[in-house]
């Protein structure tokens, strides 16, 4: 069987009386040596045990001498006062239209959406918001939601939908805030920006989301009006559903573009759009005015050449092989300025007053930015394959109408 194994122990060492006396001498040493170390150094233990709970008990009170905190200073400071500046200036704006009722048979007004709107001026007993064109579009009624949380019935003075702009008005009643608008273009790239507006709903008010301006575009949108092509600034804050129409601030308090879209994706983040006040103002001022914004027409509905497949490019409309872009004429209105010019249905307009035009687009925003209403213009055209110009006097309608 295994048994337990020990190792031997050390036989006995013979006594030595020399070393027995230097071991008690030395012995007696430290315990003197022991002695006075503790008599010096215990009170100083003894005191840093009470410097430690000392700050133990300030940490947790009011003062801390470890680690001390200072009071909260804010990184932009700017920011904070000028959003506290604009926001009660920002408002909710609510979409009602009729709707049938499948059970009931009945109409009954329902809300159709929601959006943002900004207070820009207040005249005597009245108020007037700049909003988004696609917010009250369609409705029957429209109201907005102050910053005390109180719904008053709202007036559309106006709108525009290629440009995306519309102008309500309200009683003053409970309006204390009108935003002031500063000059979107002498904005830089990098300047701090905050978008303030009603996300999602009206639950989520005058929610305000910070960020940069990220750049200067021109965006192609497509409107109830048509195509067209508008400047916008692009800022990496945060814009949602419902915050269409709210304001998008500088550090300076001041609204530089009216919040309009936001490009939504998967995968794609911080892209968000607005109007530059530079853009808006005109229009307002037009709409406050004419509560419509007059532009040269010429009365027809045109096509993108560059959508046509090349059998009608070439059958249809006969155009040479090189002519690819431009704007196919596809009906004329009766008594327009086109049709007292005698343009026709399969006219290709390829320029205006000599400059090129490649796209319906492009020849909108021609028509609305280079020419005024009365003028004469000359269109180049394609006809049965053959270059000529005609030359059109421009009129005006209270439509959108090209």
């Amino acid at each position: 069987m295994d048994m337990m194994t020990f190792e031997p122990t050390p036989p006995p060492q013979p006594k030595r009386r020399g070393r027995f006396v230097s071991w008690l001498a030395a012995s007696v040493a430290g315990a003197v040596i022991g002695s006075v170390a503790t008599w010096y150094v215990a009170p100083k233990w003894l005191n840093q045990g009470n410097v430690a709970q000392t700050q133990l008990t300030q940490t947790n009170g009011k003062k801390s001498e470890t680690l001390p905190l200072q009071p909260t200073a804010s990184t932009n400071t700017n920011m904070i006062a000028a959003i506290n500046e604009v926001a009660d200036a920002v408002v909710g704006v609510i979409n009602i239209q009729k709707q049938a009722d499948f059970f009931s048979n009945q109409v009954q007004n329902t809300e159709a959406g929601t959006g943002s709107g900004v207070i820009f001026k207040k005249d005597g007993n009245t108020a007037y918001i700049v909003t988004n064109n696609h917010v009250i579009e369609g409705a029957n009624e429209v109201e907005v939601a102050l910053a005390n949380g109180k719904k008053v019935k709202a007036d559309i003075v106006g709108a525009d939908a290629l440009t995306d702009l519309a102008v309500l008005k309200i009683p003053a009643n409970g309006v204390t805030k009108v935003a002031s608008f500063g000059d979107s273009s002498n904005v830089p790239i990098g300047e701090p920006v905050a978008a303030i507006g009603n996300p999602l709903g009206l639950d989520l008010s005058r929610t305000v989301t910070e960020g940069i301006v990220s750049g200067k575009r021109t965006m192609p949108v497509s409107t109830s009006a048509g195509n067209w092509e508008i400047d916008v600034i692009q800022t990496d804050a945060a814009i949602n559903p419902g915050n269409s129409g709210g304001a998008l601030i500088n550090s300076a308090g001041q609204v530089i573009g009216i919040n309009s879209m936001k490009i939504a994706q998967t995968g794609v983040e911080g892209l968000g759009f607005a109007i530059p006040s530079e853009n808006a103002q005109p229009i307002v001022e037009q709409l406050m005015k004419d509560g419509t914004v007059k532009r040269p027409y010429l009365g027809v509905q045109l096509v993108d050449v560059a959508d046509l497949s090349a059998d009608v490019r070439n059958d249809e409309l006969k155009l040479p092989s090189s002519v690819t872009q431009g704007a196919a004429v596809t009906a004329v209105e009766p008594f327009s300025p086109a049709a007292e010019a005698g343009l026709k249905s399969k006219d290709v307009i390829v320029a205006i007053n000599g400059d090129k035009i490649d796209s319906v687009s492009a020849l909108r925003k021609y028509l609305y930015t280079k020419t005024s209403v009365d003028e004469r213009i000359k269109l180049t055209i394609y006809r049965d394959g053959f270059e000529t110009t005609v030359s059109v006097t421009l009129k005006t309608k209270q439509n959108n109408q090209s």
